[in-house]
């Protein structure tokens, strides 16, 4: 005959294995849901949404920061800038331009490129066919409106000077963020634009546009805009995070040029304020960018030149926009395109 002490202890036991079940696979749920939990990372665009970063939106909308274990939530940029937002880990990513990222390092804001989605710089002096501006010796007696940034002034200067014009016939007008075709062929005679944008705009609008690459005029201006940025500190603590971020974002955009007309109908759903058919030319013109730079040898998408960042800072700091050279080798990397990786 089994007493009822026996069988209170017996109960006791099980009560109590029963518990340390429940609390170990609590526990190992909970483990579960920390390591499923996504992280949480920030991008701040340069600008208002476009073709320059549809390939950030097809890795949003196809999964692939998910996939990587990230939640990756798009921000307009602030008051400060890109730059210092990054610097500053208000943002984990960002979207900046090699003048920008120059002028950072050169007064110890620690911010680093870590691709480079066009291989050259596509902008242009762009006029109306009317204004007869065809050279940059043309350049004298008009008017140019511009942000009002020192590198306008710089870069025109020594322009001017190299094709034998006198600077100081040049009309210089402040517009800020003024818009091209409200400004254009009246308040001034020509303005410095990205043609994958205003450019292909203006041949949708049916306007004859002279346009002078700054690329085509002098190799130190075919430099890297836009880029990719992080901080200094994003690639020291968090270098997994960045490789994640990077392989993902790198899918986007391969994606995106891939298949310009799908990946322009992402980007729309995303922005849908924007133009579709302007959106859609945009898309399909840097899809035939990209194929132009595979063909001269690019090596893989977002790959940076150190010649390339070594020239345009050496002539920043002749030009005395920036009061100390900077350490190109710390400016940049390659490292985290996962292309660079495999080899």
């Amino acid at each position: 005959m089994v007493s009822k002490r026996a069988v209170t202890r017996s109960g006791l036991y099980v009560m109590i294995v029963f518990a340390l079940i429940g609390l170990v696979a609590g526990c190992q749920q909970a483990t579960r849901d920390t390591e499923q939990a996504p992280e949480k990372v920030t991008v701040m665009l340069d600008w208002y949404p476009n073709t320059n970063h549809t390939g950030l939106y097809v890795a949003l909308k196809r999964g692939y920061f998910k996939d990587e274990g990230l939640d990756v939530e798009v921000v307009q940029p602030g008051e400060s800038g890109v730059a210092q937002a990054v610097a500053a880990g208000r943002a984990d990513f960002g979207y900046s331009y090699q003048e920008e990222v120059t002028y950072a390092r050169a007064e110890g804001v620690p911010i680093v490129s870590l691709a480079a989605p066009l291989q050259h710089n596509t902008s242009a002096f762009a006029s109306l066919k009317e204004a007869g501006i065809r050279t940059v010796k043309d350049f004298e007696g008009k008017r140019y409106g511009g942000w009002g940034s020192p590198t306008e002034e710089a870069v025109l200067k020594a322009l001017m000077a190299r094709y034998g014009a006198d600077y100081s016939k040049l009309h210089m007008v402040t517009l800020g963020q003024a818009d091209f075709f409200a400004t254009i062929g009246r308040e001034v005679d020509f303005e410095w634009i990205f043609y994958g944008w205003d450019g292909i705009e203006a041949k949708r609008r049916g306007m004859d546009l002279n346009l002078i690459f700054l690329k085509d005029l002098d190799p130190v201006f075919d430099y890297y805009t836009p880029l990719v940025v992080t901080s200094e500190a994003a690639i020291a603590d968090h270098p997994e995070r960045v490789k994640k971020f990077m392989r993902a974002l790198v899918k986007g955009y391969v994606e995106a040029l891939a298949e310009p007309e799908a990946s322009a109908e992402i980007l729309l759903a995303y922005a849908p304020e924007l133009n579709a058919d302007l959106v859609k030319r945009s898309q399909a013109y840097l899809a035939d960018v990209d194929r132009q730079d595979r063909a001269e040898g690019r090596p893989y998408w977002g790959y940076q030149d150190r010649a390339v960042w070594a020239r345009f800072a050496a002539w920043m700091h002749e030009a005395g926009l920036i009061d100390r050279p900077i350490d190109v080798d710390r400016a940049f990397t390659n490292d985290f395109l996962p292309q660079a990786e495999a080899k």
